[in-house]
């Protein structure tokens, strides 16, 4: 696909997984990666921060035969170099990873996402080119250690209509607060242990997706 058609598919979906292994509750990431795609997902995220560039390569290439094989979209956080080689749809970069600029120029077909903390951040990413722009942590999370200014919705909310690129929020969203969140605006839900942690995978990508299209 090129980028333009990856964006395009980008734009019409709702929530968004974050597998990481260590939050799947013993579960390993490819069995929590199937229960994604079979509750109805439309792009899955790898995230692994503690594993090795090999370990994080191989489980990569067993992502992408899964979501290629259900038309899903694939992200890898942080390893551009692996994105390009299991041929992935896209890439996750953080404020210590590669400067987007350089990112664009190695993989101009490949959607980019950039992280950013508020409102500044979000624009500069928007001006810089990125496809997509991830808003958060909204709430206190396990997931994300070091942070003590949480967004909530409504500076959610703000940063969201002052940006004209798709945003996905993230930080802390569960079953709970997610209603919350939508009344402020939020259409593309990026989780981890929301949904990662569930019981029933699943059951609860379905669950979570119906809610969000409750909202619209």
């Amino acid at each position: 696909m090129t980028r333009q058609e990856r964006r395009k598919r980008f734009e019409a979906i709702d929530l968004y997984p974050v597998i990481t292994e260590k939050f799947c509750a013993g579960r390993s990431s490819l069995e929590i990666c199937k229960a994604v795609i079979a509750g109805g997902a439309r792009i899955v995220q790898l995230r692994e921060k503690d594993k090795s560039w090999r370990e994080v390569c191989r489980l990569a290439g067993q992502f992408r035969e899964l979501t290629a094989r259900a038309g899903v979209l694939l992200v890898i956080n942080d390893y551009l170099d692996i994105a390009l080689e299991v041929e992935a749809d896209g890439v996750h970069l953080g404020s210590e990873d590669m400067p987007l600029a350089a990112a664009r120029n190695v993989a101009p077909e490949l959607i980019i996402g950039i992280s950013s903390h508020n409102l500044a951040e979000a624009r500069q990413a928007e001006l810089q080119g990125a496809d997509y722009i991830n808003i958060g942590p909204l709430y206190p999370t396990s997931t994300k250690a070091g942070f003590s200014d949480y967004l909530g919705p409504e500076r959610m909310s703000g940063i969201i209509q002052a940006i004209r690129v798709p945003c996905t929020v993230m930080g802390g969203i569960n079953p709970d607060n997610l209603d919350e969140i939508i009344r402020y605006g939020a259409r593309r839900v990026a989780m981890i242990t929301g949904i990662t942690q569930a019981g029933d995978v699943a059951g609860r990508v379905r669950e979570l997706r119906r809610r969000i299209a409750s909202g619209l």
